[in-house]
C-alpha cells in the first residue's frame, strides 16, 4: 500500500500493490499496521458495498457529525467513479476547498477521507460498485449533506448529472453562518 497525500492535510490517496500472474490478481485492501502509520488508527466499525447502474449519477455529498464522525475509506471494485470531497473542518487550511479523484477498477486506487469531510461521487461508467470501510457505525440523526451543486463549493463534475435521490437534492447550500466542524 503507498500512501499519497493530496493537498489537503490528512486526505489520502493510497495506491494498492496488486500482485499480478496469469490466474489474474491478489491485492491487500487493508492492513491496521500501514493505516497507523498514516496516522488512521481507530478500527474499522461498518463495511458498505454499493452499485449504481448509471452513467452521470450521484451519490452524495454526505457526512456524519461529532460524535460519529467517521473515517472513511472508498475503494470502485467494478466500474468508475469521480469520487469528491470537501473538507468541513473548522479552522482547515483549505476549509470548504473539494478534491476529485478518479477511481476504477483497474487502477487499484482507494481515498482514505478523515473526519470532517463530506463526500460524494458520480458514476463515470454503467454498473458501477464500491465498498466503503468506515469507522463509524451509521447514525441517521448524525447524517448530514451539502449540496451538490452548491456554487460556494463549486465542485466540476465531469458529467452532466442524470440521477441524484431527492433526499440528496434537498441538502442546504453553505452558507456563511457555517464555520465548520469540531473534529477531535
Amino acid at each position: 500500500m503507498k500512501f499519497n497525500e493530496t493537498n489537503i492535510k490528512g486526505l489520502y490517496i493510497v495506491e494498492l500493490q496488486p500482485f499480478t500472474d496469469n490466474r489474474g490478481f491478489f491485492v491487500r485492501s487493508y492492513c491496521d499496521a500501514a493505516l497507523e502509520e498514516a496516522g488512521v488508527i481507530k478500527s474499522i466499525k461498518q463495511i458498505n458495498h454499493s452499485f449504481t447502474k448509471t452513467v452521470g449519477s450521484i451519490r452524495g455529498m454526505h457526512y456524519q457529525d461529532s460524535p460519529h464522525a467517521e473515517i472513511k475509506m472508498v475503494r470502485c471494485i467494478a466500474g468508475e467513479i469521480f469520487d469528491v470531497v470537501i473538507d468541513l473542518r473548522k479552522g482547515s487550511d483549505t476549509f470548504l476547498q473539494w478534491h476529485g479523484e478518479y477511481l476504477n477498477a483497474e487502477n487499484f486506487k482507494m481515498m482514505i477521507i478523515p473526519e470532517g469531510f463530506a463526500h460524494g461521487f458520480q458514476i463515470m461508467k454503467q454498473n458501477t460498485e464500491l465498498l466503503y470501510l468506515h469507522t463509524a457505525s451509521y447514525t441517521p440523526e448524525a447524517e448530514i449533506g451539502v449540496l451538490f451543486n452548491d456554487e460556494k463549493i463549486g465542485i466540476k463534475w465531469p458529467l452532466p448529472v442524470t440521477d441524484i435521490s431527492d433526499r440528496d437534492l434537498k441538502h442546504e447550500i453553505m452558507t456563511k453562518e457555517f464555520k465548520g466542524l469540531n473534529i477531535k
